[in-house]
């Protein structure tokens, strides 16, 4: 199975597994298995590529209680996004679809800040930035004289955060 093979050496590996939560069909599926990737994914990006280490793995709560990160991510998702559920003040129900108390709401809101935020911005990122190139350059290779015309050889991308 790809996800016991799964390791976590560049964002790639990590949007690989961002991608693979698209198929609730196959999250359910393999549900255990994710959640282990998931995690795995959260350590590796925040301390290896962020350099960020005071976050522990596993997630709690501040009564140590265990937080799953891959359903936070599931259910906010659901909900439409970190923005949407901010928004819409919708914390508290995420908090209850996780099968937690009302007031725990808050707790969920700063653990998605601190764990989920930065990985789904940067998976956004480098998604467009992915499209971005490509239709650059689908748009050169189609139309070589003109760009080649315009001055336009190459795209710049002094200002993209490298893997």
């Amino acid at each position: 199975m790809i996800l016991q093979a799964m390791k976590f050496n560049e964002f790639q590996d990590c949007k690989a597994l961002l991608d693979m939560l698209e198929d609730n069909e196959y999250v359910m599926k393999y549900k255990y298995e994710i959640e282990v990737k998931f995690e795995e994914m959260i350590d590796w990006f925040l301390r290896i590529k962020m350099g960020i280490t005071t976050r522990p793995i596993p997630v709690y709560m501040g009564n140590n209680k265990k937080v799953n990160p891959l359903e936070l991510y599931m259910v906010v998702k659901k909900e439409g996004g970190r923005r949407t559920v901010t928004s819409n003040n919708l914390w508290e129900m995420v908090s209850k679809d996780m099968g937690r108390d009302y007031e725990d709401g808050d707790y969920m809101r700063i653990l998605y800040a601190m764990y989920l935020d930065i990985i789904i911005y940067y998976y956004k990122f480098k998604s467009v930035q992915g499209d971005v190139r490509g239709d650059q350059t689908q748009g050169y290779a189609g139309n070589k004289d003109n760009a080649a015309g315009e001055g336009r050889r190459t795209m710049s991308t002094d200002c993209i955060p490298e893997d």
